[in-house]
């Protein structure tokens, strides 16, 4: 039989038992029951005031979002005063350079005043000589009125001398008429006893001298002719211009005969005088104009931009030669879709946000368009082709800055800017 034994080295291990006391732990239901129920509760009443921040957030974003109405679609816009020429010339002198600011009534550029200023010297003379017309027609009148008596013996006279020059030319007249009669018939002889030469100097029975003789003789008669014909009717031109002058004199002295008449003519030259004074005054203010008008001025204060002049150049009248534009006069114009005006009056307030220098300005809106950007347009939309899309149309808005807001005269025009326009309060 074998004995079991247990070798001195290795002994068993005995481990002692320790009894540690232990508190006696709860149920489940006892451990979870009191946290949960404490965390749901702060977290119903955190949502809850979640929610109503939310609610009370979304209503006042709501409502400040409704509260207004903006766009980009919007620009600075200012007068664009066009400086022109109102004379042609020779442009002698330029004062001011792009950008650069000039005040009403400064001289920008000079036309050469040397033709002006002779026009003006002339017209001066004119004028003059036109008034002291006037007073020398003035002083006519009394004159006239002593010399009619004297004019009427002198037409008496003159008529008739006319009458004795009428009869001397006649008798001149009828001289000439035989004059020319006798030359005729001498020359109808010359030149037949030419034709007679003629054949018998063919047939040799005379000398060609002889013949020559009779060629001279009928020319000699021919131009005889020609002369006294001539002299004929210079002489019954000189009858026709004394029957003229004849009746030039008894003209004249109808005319005597009617000095009351005469007297009317005399003032009412007095009085045509008178007004060609005061015309020759007129082109005189005219020149002095011109004269003035070689110094063009700027029409308001501004800046100068779109300078297109130079020295020596030729301009004319209406010819553009730059822009002045006042920084203190813009506004600006934002177009508006046509579904936002619904609640937008004259006179709401407006805010403009600027890109250029990021500040903001306050405004009021001014005016609103009586149509659409797109009627004025080059070529307006035609919508009767019955192929028609409606498309929201924009309004332009015009909206002018409160006083003092552009004190710098920052606002350029065309400057993008985005108004926003609130409609409530």
């Amino acid at each position: 039989m074998e004995s079991t034994t247990q070798s001195p080295a290795s002994p068993a291990r005995e481990q002692p038992e320790e009894n540690h006391a232990q508190p006696s732990a709860p149920s489940g239901r006892d451990f979870h029951a009191l946290p949960i129920r404490g965390g749901t509760s702060r977290f119903r009443i955190a949502l809850i005031i979640a929610l109503v921040v939310v609610v009370v957030a979304g209503i006042f974003i709501s409502r400040y979002v409704t509260s207004y109405e903006d766009t980009d679609d919007a620009q600075i816009d200012g007068h664009l005063n066009s400086v022109s020429a109102r004379i042609s010339g020779h442009v002698s002198k330029l004062n001011v350079e792009d950008n650069q600011y000039v005040q009403a009534g400064q001289v920008l550029v000079e036309i050469d005043p040397a033709d002006y200023q002779a026009a003006y010297d002339k017209a001066k003379a004119d004028f003059e000589n036109a008034e002291a017309a006037a007073a020398a027609a003035g002083v006519t009148v009394p004159i006239t009125s002593v010399n009619t008596t004297s004019q009427l013996s002198s037409a008496e006279a003159e008529v008739a001398g006319a009458r004795a020059g009428v009869a001397a030319a006649k008798q001149q007249y009828e001289a000439a008429k035989a004059q020319l009669a006798q030359a005729e018939a001498n020359n109808v002889k010359a030149q037949n006893d030419l034709v007679r030469y003629k054949q018998l100097v063919d047939k040799n029975e005379i000398s060609q001298q002889q013949y020559d003789e009779a060629v001279a003789a009928a020319t000699a008669d021919a131009a005889a002719v020609s002369a006294a014909r001539a002299t004929s009717d210079a002489l019954h031109e000189q009858v026709s211009q004394m029957q003229d002058r004849l009746l030039s004199t008894q003209a004249d002295y109808r005319n005597a005969q009617t000095a009351p008449r005469q007297m009317q003519v005399i003032h009412s030259r007095a009085a045509s005088a008178l007004a060609e004074a005061q015309l020759k005054k007129a082109e005189l203010d005219q020149a002095a104009l011109n004269l003035q008008y070689t110094k063009v001025v700027a029409p308001v204060a501004g800046v100068v931009s779109n300078r297109t002049v130079e020295v020596g150049q030729n301009v004319s009248p209406g010819q553009e030669l730059m822009k002045v534009i006042p920084l203190n006069d813009v506004w600006i114009t934002a177009n508006y879709k046509e579904t936002q005006l619904r609640h937008m009056k004259v006179g709401q307030p407006v805010t403009i946000d600027v890109d250029a220098n990021g500040r903001s300005y306050k405004g009021k809106v001014d005016s609103i368009a009586g149509a659409s950007g797109a009627r004025f347009s080059l070529l307006p939309p035609e919508n009767a082709t019955g192929n028609y899309v409606k498309v929201v149309q924009r309004i332009p808005v015009k909206i002018v800055l409160d006083p003092g807001e552009n004190k710098d005269q920052s606002l350029r025009p065309g400057m993008s800017v985005e108004p926003k326009v609130w409609i409530r309060e």
